[in-house]
């Protein structure tokens, strides 16, 4: 650039000198004034020669470089083709390139008499699955025979794919005859995208009457409450339902005794006495235990004899069943007791009591030897 600067420079002198000299040699005032005037245009045309061609180079230094070039027409082909490597890509993904499906019958709680063949379709590209206009995939569990408008309906053996997994391949089975997947199908391409859905590339089934699934479930789930929870009775079709409330921690424990004398039989034991009653769970007119929730529970109970020659026998019993027993047998004259524990695991609402079998039990308002407690251990959710 500078070597051309020079020769510019140089033949704008030579030019404005011959013109000097040519306008100093003219006689007339008018001539020379005419002559002044050329050599002005003939400046004004070699300063702007000069200025294009530092402007070329300039571009030319730029577009070698790692800068954008910012000059003319060069701008606008640059950003052209920024947009079409842009769309090039989008035109390469199958997330903004699939054909909707939108085919109730293709519903895994439909039932139809005519039934569908997806080996007579001639897929070309890629799908994605909708529901009455609302998009929907395909289920992961097997499907039963006769749904989806066909004989055996077709479901993903495998999990969807996660956007950074981008393209996997998939198994797809048929359901029939207790088979979940008695038809292996050829295998589809799945890709999830932007916006939360997935779009398929299905192929020709390996026979006819075998159809691909929307699994409906994947519409109804999606819009439960926090408060719910989607439950399923056939794993197939789905609803809503209210979480229960559960007990955080719950304290269940208590502690009664009989201040007086048993004899003989006595079917369920009233513990009138009740020290400790925390979480509400005993009953101290009926002298039975109510589970309040589902868990593991231990209960203890005592009895005590003087009677030579008596054997004395109290039960648990748990839910109706005679579970253990507190014995006690005296063979001379003294004074036996005895404690018997007991760990069991009991649903909501399983009732536990004492009854007394056979003998004799006494015991008084501050020996507390007829005596029955228990305690949750661990509650199971």
């Amino acid at each position: 650039m500078h070597i051309k600067m020079v020769v510019l420079a140089v033949a704008l002198f030579v030019i404005l000198s011959s013109c000097a000299v040519e306008c100093w040699n003219t006689n007339s005032e008018m001539e020379r004034l005419r002559c002044e005037q050329t050599t002005l245009h003939q400046q004004q045309d070699a300063l702007a020669q000069m200025r294009l061609g530092c402007h070329q180079d300039r571009a030319k230094k730029e577009v070698a470089g790692t800068n954008i070039l910012t000059y003319g027409a060069v701008d606008e082909e640059d950003d052209s083709l920024h947009v079409s490597e842009e769309d090039s890509r989008k035109q390469g993904d199958p997330c903004f390139h699939y054909t909707v499906l939108d085919q109730a019958w293709r519903a895994t709680n439909t039932t139809t008499s005519y039934k569908r063949c997806d080996r007579n379709v001639k897929w070309n590209g890629w799908y994605r699955l909708f529901y009455n206009g609302k998009s929907i995939q395909m289920p992961e569990r097997c499907v039963p025979v006769d749904k989806c408008g066909t004989n055996s309906p077709l479901w993903l053996a495998g999990p969807h794919p996660k956007r950074r997994d981008g393209i996997v391949t998939r198994n797809v089975c048929g359901h029939w005859k207790k088979d979940c997947c008695a038809f292996k199908s050829t295998p589809i391409q799945v890709k999830k995208c932007l916006g939360n859905y997935y779009v398929y590339k299905f192929t020709q089934p390996t026979s006819c009457r075998l159809a691909y699934c929307a699994d409906i479930n994947t519409l109804v789930c999606g819009r439960c409450r926090r408060n719910q929870s989607c439950v399923s009775q056939d794993k197939i079709n789905w609803r809503c339902k209210t979480k229960k409330r559960i007990l955080s921690n719950p304290q269940i424990h208590f502690f009664a005794s009989y201040p007086g004398q048993l004899t003989g039989k006595v079917n369920r034991i009233k513990y009138s006495k009740v020290l400790v009653n925390m979480g509400r769970a005993f009953n101290r007119g009926t002298g039975v235990f109510t589970a309040p929730v589902k868990g593991v529970y231990q209960f203890f109970f005592s009895t005590q004899t003087a009677n030579t020659n008596l054997k004395t026998d109290l039960w648990l019993v748990v839910n109706g069943y005679w579970v253990a027993v507190s014995h006690t047998h005296v063979f001379r004259p003294s004074t036996v007791g005895n404690l018997s524990t007991y760990m069991t695991f009991l649903r909501k609402g399983a009732v536990v009591y004492v009854t007394h079998n056979s003998g004799r039990s006494w015991a008084n308002g501050s020996s507390m030897t007829i005596t029955f407690g228990g305690s949750l251990l661990a509650q199971w959710k």
